[in-house]
């Protein structure tokens, strides 16, 4: 099998989309990594919001949110570094979010996926050693790659 085509990691919005709507955008990443097309990460900070909010939302989808997580190859992160941490902070003035995006700069993450058009969406692109953009972006992108490759 070839190497996973990028380290995508994953916001809290994502996951939890995905447990919703298994014909989804959210959904088709979690399967890339489920496969080995994706190499699918979250932090600490990502599983402590994603408990929290299943358990809010949709308690009877706990046990999904952990078979899903098992069956996408999900790998857990460590917690940000200060440096990573200052960096966030730059872009991002919500702490949690700031949080998160730490731990996707500390993980070496090409691309932070999430449905957080208010945050996340708006830090300008090019700015960050990653991309940040929604499980449709990433799926495009995979797309054009594949198109070029196929030519």
């Amino acid at each position: 099998m070839n190497p996973p085509l990028a380290k995508v990691f994953l916001d809290t919005s994502v996951i939890f989309a995905a447990i919703l709507s298994p014909q989804g955008g959210a959904r088709m990443v979690l399967r890339l990594g489920e496969i080995g097309y994706l190499r699918l990460l979250a932090g600490p900070q990502v599983l402590r919001e994603c408990e929290e909010v299943v358990r809010r939302k949709a308690p009877d989808s706990l046990p999904d949110l952990a078979l899903l997580l098992d069956t996408a190859r999900l790998e857990v992160t460590g917690e940000a570094s200060p440096e990573a941490l200052e960096q966030a902070q730059r872009w991002l003035s919500y702490p949690p979010d700031a949080r998160i995006l730490a731990e996707a700069l500390e993980a070496g993450a090409d691309w932070l996926v999430t449905h957080d058009a208010r945050h996340f969406l708006a830090v300008p692109p090019d700015v960050l050693p990653l991309r940040i953009g929604t499980p449709g972006d990433l799926l495009a992108w995979i797309r054009e790659l594949l198109t070029r490759q196929a030519r």
